[in-house]
């Protein structure tokens, strides 16, 4: 469950939370341990969102579409309803977050190999 759907659940008592599956502990809920620190070592499984263009999209209108989008997310009153929620706001450059999906796509990519998964139709 991500922290968006579980945090009003958490805070009102009706759902117990033992960890957090981030790297590090989240601002809304400083008192809930990382599942690394309750005791699995390297465990981290976060929930992201971000903004994708069609192939071929010029740089100049990536740039342009970033710029905004970086806007809004670092405007007061998105932060902090989004922080009220649980999500960290990031608000990178197409780089970045370019480089965070081919992380992100390695690290998958080791879990489905050592799972034996394997896709079907």
């Amino acid at each position: 469950m991500n922290m968006q759907t579980a945090l009003p659940h958490v805070k009102s008592g009706k759902l117990r939370a033992l960890a957090v599956t981030s790297p590090t502990r989240f601002p809304a809920v400083p008192e809930l341990p990382t599942v690394a620190e309750a005791g699995v070592p390297g465990y981290e499984m976060t929930n992201w969102y971000g903004l994708l263009l069609p192939g071929g999209t010029p740089k100049d209108i990536i740039g342009k579409i970033n710029a905004e989008v970086v806007r809004i997310l670092n405007s007061p009153a998105i932060r902090e309803r989004l922080a009220s929620e649980g999500a960290i706001v990031v608000g990178s450059t197409p780089e970045q977050f370019a480089a965070f999906l081919k992380q992100e796509m390695a690290k998958f990519a080791k879990i489905v190999k050592a799972s034996g998964m394997t896709a079907t139709d």
